[in-house]
């Protein structure tokens, strides 16, 4: 049986909530090597995240095994969680 092949670039972006909280440029790297490794860890591949003012881009390579909702749930989802942990000016992140 012949096997199939798929190489899936996807660009994710993310707005903070009602353009309430800015990420700090002094938070933002680490941001960014936090949301690689959630996306390694979901069998996908980052290729560049970065930000604009008010929100994020995410480009990788997506996993075959792994639904576009579900990887943009976990990003978000593990993200937030973890940003909240970074002080008080996180308090409200959404």
């Amino acid at each position: 049986m012949a096997q199939s092949l798929s190489k899936l670039f996807t660009h994710i972006i993310f707005h903070t909530k009602n353009n309430e909280t800015k990420i700090k440029k002094e938070d933002s790297q680490e941001l960014y090597a936090y949301m690689g490794a959630i996306i390694k860890d979901n069998d996908s591949i980052p290729v560049i995240i970065n930000e604009v003012e008010d929100h994020v881009h995410v480009l990788c390579v997506m996993s075959k095994n792994i639904a576009l909702a579900k990887l943009v749930e976990e990003i978000k989802r593990h993200s937030s969680r973890w940003i909240k942990t970074k002080g008080e000016h996180y308090k409200y992140f959404a």
